[in-house]
């Protein structure tokens, strides 16, 4: 069976067909319903995005889809079933081989576009804030971009849960986030600081921090007694030169030297797969990464199902238009995850 997929070799991206290997045990094999775009992908196709392959190979870091076909040792119920998977790399074609054991099931009746939507971001968003920052009814937090995949579910979230969310976005982004139920701040104007100390003068309970360098000092500046700050990312560092980790390192060493402070606050590192803990790690231990996505992704769903929680689906490209939708991510003027499909309708295309 051969499959269409966009392979990335540097700034280059190419439409190629490939003949699919049969499947091995344990392995299934999944039509693709939709599959993400991310900063992830912006950063590879720079060549920096810690534990990216060599080039030339297929992004694509979540997907959604049918499973078509199993191999050996895999339930044949499986046949049939929709689900979902964390790829890290891979998901930009029309069909994708997993492992079995890396499938979460997906609900009859949901669009595909918007389930991807809160794969990896969905995974993210929950587990810190309900696994790692442990965030309770009355708190009031800060989402930095708040605009972005991760931020628009962390900040319906942390609503659903009864807490107070302060958001971080440009001035463009302002209506769109007040509508998900956050206190927009424009980090445009440079003032995010006062502004936040303006709105909670004696501090935050959570601060969610995906751009790292010199902003984790001002997030950590914010927390009041007993805050956690959560850094998962280092959006600032887009266009450095150097190791891809580097930036990771030194948020991992701020974080660790911030935490022996007596100042009873606390700083986290957070990476989806676990690689910055001890805890549920993909690679140390796979059973408990798998059975918390599994939970996490399910508690998601769920409440996109009834309707609780909205996908924020910023844009449906094609995914022969895969570098038009990495274009569109790197101006930054959209509210959610951008998603490409393996064949879009032409009247979609013309709206996208």
């Amino acid at each position: 069976m051969k499959t269409n997929e966009i392979v990335m070799n540097g700034g280059t991206l190419e439409a190629r067909e490939r003949e699919l290997a049969p499947l091995a045990g344990g392995q299934v094999l999944l039509r693709v319903e939709a599959t993400g775009v991310s900063f992830a992908e912006v950063q590879m196709r720079r060549g920096r995005y810690p534990g990216q392959p060599a080039f030339p190979f297929v992004p694509g870091y979540d997907v959604v889809g049918r499973v078509i076909a199993v191999g050996a040792g895999v339930a044949p119920s499986w046949i049939g079933a929709r689900a979902a998977a964390m790829t890290h790399v891979g998901g930009w074609a029309a069909h994708v081989v997993l492992d079995a054991d890396a499938l979460v099931p997906v609900p009859e009746g949901l669009d595909a576009a918007e389930v991807v939507a809160l794969v990896v971001n969905g995974a993210t968003a929950w587990k810190m804030l309900h696994r790692v920052a442990r965030v309770r009814a009355g708190q009031t937090i800060v989402v930095h971009g708040a605009g972005g995949g991760v931020g628009t579910i962390l900040v319906q979230l942390a609503r659903l849960a009864g807490a107070r969310v302060i958001g971080t976005c440009r001035g463009a982004q302002r209506a769109s986030i007040e509508a998900l139920g956050a206190i927009a701040i424009d980090y445009e104007t440079g003032r995010v600081l006062e502004q936040v100390r303006a709105i909670a003068p004696d501090g935050v309970d959570a601060v969610f921090d995906h751009v790292g360098g010199a902003s984790l000092r001002a997030s950590w500046a914010m927390l009041a007694t007993r805050g956690t700050l959560v850094s998962y990312g280092s959006a600032s560092t887009r266009d450095a030169q150097g190791s891809a980790w580097t930036p990771i390192v030194l948020n991992m060493l701020r974080a660790l030297a911030w935490s022996v402070l007596p100042s009873r606050r606390r700083a986290r590192v957070f990476d989806v797969w676990g690689r910055s803990s001890l805890g549920a790690n993909a690679m140390l231990r796979p059973a408990r990464f798998r059975r918390e996505l599994r939970e996490d992704l399910a508690q998601v769903l769920a409440l996109l199902e009834t309707g609780a929680l909205r996908a924020q689906v910023a844009a449906r490209y094609s995914l022969r238009d895969a570098g038009l939708a990495l274009q569109r991510h790197e101006r930054g003027d959209l509210v959610g995850k951008i998603v490409l499909v393996p064949e879009l309708p032409a009247a979609a295309r013309a709206a996208a």
